[in-house]
């Protein structure tokens, strides 16, 4: 199969490394590497091949993820994800190139300020659409600290399909509980409506006080992934999102 091709300038520019003019200026001045050897020409064009991060080097450090990155992030209480709102956002968290990116990465789906735990980015718009889709029905696992001790019912309620939300008149699909605790719980839900696993308590009569996404599919929040920290995902990382059987109650 053919490589695309792209003039090195655009390819810097658009990972973040500046404008095609400071491109041409790292060039010229001999910080642009390819397997060890100076590229003087911005302009030149380059088979886009996966293993150019591996062989090119900009100002003595390897070249940044090419498009199509993906990215695990443990996200923070506190924190919005959004590029717009006021306050900390989780592209505060990230390297401040990563941030100009074009492309730029987004969020796949997200977590409010005070839900932590895993959440992905990336620059592949077909991957995030896929993955937020309601027709895959992609579980999400969370770990929920209730105000008050659980009744015993919330877990045949869950798993009924015909539980509603307030201000809605479409029941949610059938989702997974497992009793954690007196007041704690495992949840896992196929949709990705507004605030969903706070509302499905507080449809029981109960309040949410914590709440950490643990899963998506079958890929894990890794527990050696502190807090505000990120990590680059390979294709078999990607695989596991899709790759978690049927939801069974």
């Amino acid at each position: 199969m053919k490589l695309p091709q792209v003039r090195l300038d655009r390819l810097l520019a658009n990972l973040g490394y500046g404008s095609r003019r400071e491109i041409q200026m790292l060039a010229r001045q001999e910080r642009i590497l390819i397997d060890g050897a100076p590229v003087e020409n911005a302009e030149a064009r380059l088979a886009v091949a996966p293993d150019l991060s591996s062989r090119m080097v900009v100002d003595g450090e390897a070249l940044d993820p090419l498009p199509g990155m993906v990215l695990m992030l443990n996200k923070p209480l506190g924190v919005t994800c959004s590029h717009k709102e006021a306050g900390p956002l989780v592209y505060g968290l990230l390297p401040p190139r990563w941030r100009r990116r074009d492309p730029a990465l987004s969020t796949i789906g997200r977590l409010d300020k005070e839900t932590s735990g895993l959440l992905l980015l990336t620059d592949d718009g077909a991957l995030l659409h896929r993955v937020i889709s309601p027709k895959h029905h992609v579980p999400k696992r969370y770990r929920a600290r209730l105000a008050r001790p659980l009744r015993g019912d919330e877990a045949a309620a869950f798993a009924a399909g015909t539980l509603m939300l307030e201000g809605e008149d479409k029941p949610l699909l059938p989702a997974r509980l497992d009793i954690l605790g007196p007041c704690e719980a495992s949840v896992t839900v196929t949709e990705g409506r507004y605030h969903q696993v706070r509302r499905m308590f507080a449809a029981l009569g109960n309040h949410v006080e914590a709440l950490h996404r643990e899963s998506l599919g079958l890929l894990e929040l890794p527990g050696d992934l502190e807090a505000g920290a990120h990590r680059l995902l390979g294709a078999e990382d990607v695989a596991r999102i899709f790759a978690a059987p049927p939801l069974a109650p």
